[in-house]
């Protein structure tokens, strides 16, 4: 039989990728070690020796979020489905929940309140900003049902990090649970869930892990477990609902049982990136983000670049800058990427135009990196 015209495929060839030098907000640059790990051979899922490694990335995740969590796993898929995964599971409809906005992904936990049935007191601080503690505080007095609070660690569309210890520390004090977004911290900055007390936490494989995009590392504790088994109503996303994901990854039981077929390849690289954080050490990690921070602010303000965030606020893996004067953000951006093969990322709603937003993260967080950049920038800025 003979195809119509309109559904004949014209010829495609194998898709071959520039080699682009990513400090954007994300993805970060991939080490080599990961990379490799996606060619290792395809086992089952439920085969005995992946069932081991997941065994050893949960354990790495403990690590990495210093926490010794029982239900610390990595979501198949990416931190969007992370977050989601935190709100399906522990709002139920009715509940009232305070949302700390500072930030474009603070307005994405809003929409998850919503979706779930939950009624979410929003707590606005300036963009730019970190989260006022004493606003939360405010709020937390004003609704005493409320029962969650949830916050952005690092929000990523300003390079602003918030105080996640007193932030909890408050949820805590009020008897809500915590929710908090560590997409943009984990590995860069410390995140330290048992000292903090966080309840529930969610981060992406491919900012300061440097894993491939589409997984989220979620780690959850004994409280924030004790309501997702007692919910009085299901959890609205099947996939999402950890009742069923804790029993394939083997959270409080010995024995598997299938609910989904993992992205075997993606959790290869995501036990060899956390592995390598692991080698590296949490310290040395943070310390060799600090430091590729510095020299980048060095650079930058030598060339007329302004920060948006006060010095004691910024992150040091997602740096929010404005340009020169006279200089058009997206014009030089473009130059960058298509002259250079060099990623930088633009602002986010209330900075859209405004703002380029340079991420050192992960791999990416390394002196040849940073000079190539500056490098770059003096030449076009000369």
């Amino acid at each position: 039989m003979e195809l119509p015209e309109k559904l004949l495929i014209q010829p495609i060839k194998s898709f071959h990728p520039p080699g682009r030098r990513l400090m954007g907000p994300g993805p970060s640059d991939i080490h080599p070690r990961v990379l490799e790990a996606l060619s290792r051979p395809t086992v089952g899922h439920l085969d005995p020796t992946f069932i081991n490694m997941m065994d050893e990335v949960k354990r790495l995740v403990q690590y990495a979020y210093q926490t010794t969590n029982t239900l610390s796993m990595v979501v198949s898929a990416p931190g969007s489905a992370g977050m989601e995964t935190c709100f399906v599971n522990l709002v139920e409809p009715g509940d009232q929940v305070i949302v700390c906005r500072n930030g474009v992904f603070g307005s994405r936990m809003i929409e998850n309140v919503r979706r779930c049935g939950g009624a979410p007191i929003v707590v606005d601080t300036e963009w730019g900003r970190p989260v006022d503690p004493n606003q939360l505080e405010e709020a937390l007095k004003a609704s005493p049902s409320v029962s969650i609070v949830a916050f952005v660690h690092a929000e990523t569309s300003t390079g602003v990090c918030s105080d996640a210890k007193v932030l909890s520390g408050l949820a805590k004090q009020y008897g809500c649970l915590s929710i908090v977004d560590a997409v943009t911290s984990l590995g860069g900055i410390p995140v330290l869930v048992d000292d903090w007390g966080i309840d529930a936490i969610y981060s992406g494989s491919q900012k300061c892990l440097s894993a491939t995009p589409g997984l989220s590392p979620v780690s959850f504790s004994k409280r924030a477990t004790r309501k997702i088994k007692k919910r009085k109503t299901p959890v609205q996303s099947w996939f999402l609902d950890l009742n069923l994901v804790m029993q394939y990854w083997g959270t409080g039981s010995q024995s598997r049982s299938y609910h989904h077929t993992a992205p075997v390849h993606a959790l290869y690289c995501i036990h060899e990136a956390l592995l390598m954080l692991q080698e590296e050490g949490l310290d040395s990690s943070w310390v060799r983000h600090q430091e590729q921070h510095e020299r980048l602010r060095e650079g930058l303000q030598a060339l007329g670049f302004r920060y948006l965030v006060e010095p004691q606020f910024r992150l040091p893996q997602l740096n929010a800058v404005f340009l020169p004067e006279g200089i058009q953000e997206s014009d030089l951006r473009q130059k960058l990427l298509h002259k250079y093969n060099l990623e930088v990322g633009g602002g986010l709603g209330d900075f859209a135009g405004k703002i380029w937003r340079i991420g050192l993260m992960g791999h990416t967080a390394h002196p040849d990196k940073v000079d190539y950049l500056l490098e770059v920038l003096h030449k076009e800025l000369s």
